[in-house]
């Protein structure tokens, strides 16, 4: 007997930049995921944020155009719509 199993999917939402790069900290206010730059310093040095599938404890870690980054089981990825 076989037993088939669906594993669920995180959900993904795009942020859409109009530059090269963007930093983590103002990705993770730009997407809403925290209020604050101070929150969004404190979730980082928590190692509670991964970008590229590996936690990143960098609060000014580029994200081009490709990279996603995860927090709170939602990845985000960055998006260029220039």
């Amino acid at each position: 007997m076989r037993i088939k199993v669906k594993i669920a999917e995180k959900p993904r939402k795009k942020l859409e930049i109009q530059t090269p790069f963007i930093r983590l900290d103002s990705a993770l206010k730009l997407s809403s995921a925290v209020s604050t730059g101070g929150q969004a310093k404190f979730v980082i040095q928590e190692g509670d944020v991964k970008v590229n599938r590996e936690v990143c404890l960098q609060r000014g870690k580029k994200l081009r155009p490709g990279d996603v980054f995860e927090f709170e089981k939602i990845e985000y990825e960055v998006v260029s719509c220039m």
